[in-house]
């Protein structure tokens, strides 16, 4: 393999990373958008939700598409659930405050997940179980084509219907300014119920992605949450496509530096540079500034 084979290996392996992470971003970006709570529990709940695909998968022999909507639809109702039962409920709550209950969501489903599901891991297969695709002097594996493509086509709709559609709008809406939104007839309760219940679903389509790498175990989307959580920060708050596009260098960026620089502190780097970044643009790489006029 040639130095252009190389580079598109490790190009096309950090896609599916990255399209992993940019679906959990989107989905900490939508609550945070319409509810104003950085959602930590994001990769908790989506661990959850994937469990309940390999338990579907695993007790009932259904079909890898089927056990997935079986999730999808759990996560649903999750995301229904602490929205109507909990967050609704922390209107008073400051924003500390809210944040603060989503690490405490962490520990009610760490400790749902067992007491459910049982202590030991599951195994889920992939959705196309072999072959690669020779490409460049590079290969691929046709599920992680997939995953690419599934991942890029979910945040595609989900952008469109943000752009360019009546409920897009009341997101956006909401997004910018909950109270306007009110005044405008936008019933921003359905607005941020709805934005529970995509990040929920989103969550659980990532976790199904990266789980035949590893196993269902409690710790499966520890190291995805962090690394969504670091591209929402690195592609700043204040869109809904900064993260998306902070997930992909997220994904990228540390398989190179291994390689190149350090195959055991490449990440680090990447985190040393992430910090240096944010210190010259604090609102991420399309975050904006926003100045009170008064």
């Amino acid at each position: 393999m040639g130095e252009f084979g190389t580079i598109l290996q490790l190009f096309l392996r950090s896609l599916e990373t990255g399209s992993v992470f940019a679906l959990t971003a989107l989905g900490i970006i939508i609550i945070f958008r319409t509810s104003l709570i950085i959602h930590f529990a994001q990769g908790t709940m989506s661990m959850f939700g994937t469990f309940a695909v390999a338990a579907l998968v695993a007790a009932y022999k259904v079909p890898l598409w089927l056990g997935l909507i079986g999730g999808m639809l759990c996560a649903a109702l999750m995301g229904f659930l602490v929205d109507f039962l909990v967050i609704r409920r922390t209107k008073k709550v400051s924003a500390v405050g809210k944040e603060i209950i989503t690490l405490a969501l962490i520990m009610v489903f760490l400790g749902l997940a067992p007491m459910i599901f049982g202590v030991e891991s599951l195994m889920l297969s992939r959705f196309i179980p072999s072959g690669d695709l020779a490409l460049g002097g590079a290969s691929i594996s046709y599920n992680a084509i997939l995953n690419i493509i599934t991942g890029i086509a979910i945040m595609g709709v989900l952008f469109f219907i943000l752009q360019k559609t009546k409920f897009g709008l009341a997101v956006r809406t909401t997004a910018s300014n909950e109270q306007t939104a009110r005044l405008m007839g936008v019933n921003t309760r359905y607005v941020t119920l709805a934005a529970w219940i995509v990040a929920g679903m989103l969550g659980v389509v990532a976790g199904t992605m990266i789980a035949p790498a590893t196993s269902v175990n409690v710790g499966l989307m520890n190291p995805v949450q962090l690394g969504a959580l670091l591209a929402c920060v690195l592609g700043g708050f204040q869109t809904f496509y900064g993260p998306v596009i902070g997930a992909y260098i997220v994904g990228i960026v540390p398989n190179f530096l291994s390689y190149y620089v350090s195959s055991v502190w490449g990440a680090q780097i990447m985190y040393v540079l992430i910090l240096v970044f944010l210190l010259i643009r604090p609102n991420g790489l399309v975050g904006k500034k926003y100045v009170k006029k008064v």
